[in-house]
């Protein structure tokens, strides 16, 4: 493999430090794991991005001429993410907002997207979150995920987990059909070959 990770060595004690400066994740574009989910019209109707940073996804999104919104707890991230959407004259909304409450947002959504969140939770939060997506996806809608895999062993990325298949297949056991779960690739700025990850699609039951 060429190139090298460079993780943050311990984790952030509030989501704002992961922005102190820019983290490896931000680069500045959509994933192309999402960019070809849009390109192929699996992006659709209402459309939320959970854990949204900076923006790039909730403004493809917008970019399509979806209602598009997003939510995180960094407010950093967030003041960065409405300054991108004034920049390219789009609509979107970004919320200050924990996706482990997504019912109180009060809107239902048809298709949810995930880069980079699943992957913090433990065990725990994970069966809060599954219930809370349950909660703002219309029966029938679509859940996308994108998360840090177990086939990656380099670096010390201390603040997310090496998710096994199995877990992610354990966390939606009720109320949602797994329609695919595909390895994939997170693009970083440090390293061209990016990190190893898992390409998740669900539909809402």
């Amino acid at each position: 493999m060429t190139g090298s990770i460079h993780p943050q060595s311990h984790s952030p004690s509030s989501p704002d430090q992961l922005y102190a400066c820019r983290p490896p994740w931000d680069i500045g574009r959509p994933q192309p794991a999402f960019r070809q989910l849009a390109d192929a019209g699996d992006i659709r109707g209402r459309v939320l991005d959970v854990g949204c940073g900076t923006g790039e996804h909730v403004l493809m999104a917008a970019s399509l001429g979806l209602d598009a919104t997003g939510v995180d707890l960094a407010e950093t991230a967030l003041r960065a993410a409405k300054e991108k959407a004034r920049a390219r004259s789009l609509t979107a909304e970004f919320r200050l907002h924990d996706a482990r409450r997504l019912g109180d947002l009060g809107r239902t959504f048809d298709t949810v997207r995930d880069c980079g969140l699943f992957h913090i939770f433990g065990a725990d939060d994970r069966a809060v979150f599954a219930e809370s997506l349950r909660a703002a996806v219309e029966p029938g809608g679509r859940y996308f995920m994108l998360c840090f895999s177990d086939r990656e062993t380099r670096g010390d990325w201390s603040h997310v987990h090496r998710v096994r298949r199995d877990e992610i297949v354990a966390a939606f056991a009720d109320g949602w059909r797994i329609d695919a779960i595909e390895p994939a690739v997170i693009e970083i700025i440090p390293d061209p070959d990016g990190i190893h990850a898992w390409l998740s699609a669900l539909t809402r039951s």
